[in-house]
């Protein structure tokens, strides 16, 4: 967590387009989700989920989030980018991670996919079991 609060953290953020396309995220992750933005370091996070990896090794982790960043906005989804492959062709522009989407222009994309995506993570990681399942070697490591 950080001691900063998320109005802050996005009054700080630069360009003005990366802002706005905070704003917009702000505005949806948190209907999507149901939960209150809270600052994870620089990501804006809605809700947690508990991940436990094979070596014993656990922690809690966003459910979901977002960073705005320079040279995009980074979109976190715990149960990965490759979970979304038909969803992420009709998006619109955009560049990938493992776990991490990438947007420079949240204008260009197609929000209700988008929202599509987010929606259904979130749903997935917070179901109570992914967490056990995530990055120990499961079905969707």
């Amino acid at each position: 967590m950080s001691g900063r609060s998320v109005d802050e953290h996005l009054a700080a953020v630069t360009p003005a387009k990366r802002r706005r396309d905070a704003e917009t995220l702000l505005a949806m992750m948190a209907r999507v989700t149901g939960e209150e933005p809270t600052m994870w370091a620089t990501i804006v996070a809605f809700g947690s989920y508990h991940y436990r990896y094979a070596s014993g090794r656990e922690g809690d982790a966003p459910a979901a989030g977002f960073a705005p960043r320079k040279a995009a906005t980074t979109i976190y989804l715990a149960d990965g980018v490759d979970t979304y492959a038909a969803e992420l062709a009709r998006l619109g522009p955009h560049s990938t991670g493992v776990g991490c989407l990438y947007i420079k222009d949240l204008e260009a994309v197609d929000l209700d996919v988008l929202e599509q995506i987010v929606a259904a993570s979130y749903a997935r990681v917070t179901e109570g079991t992914f967490g056990e399942r995530a990055r120990d070697g499961g079905a969707d490591a």
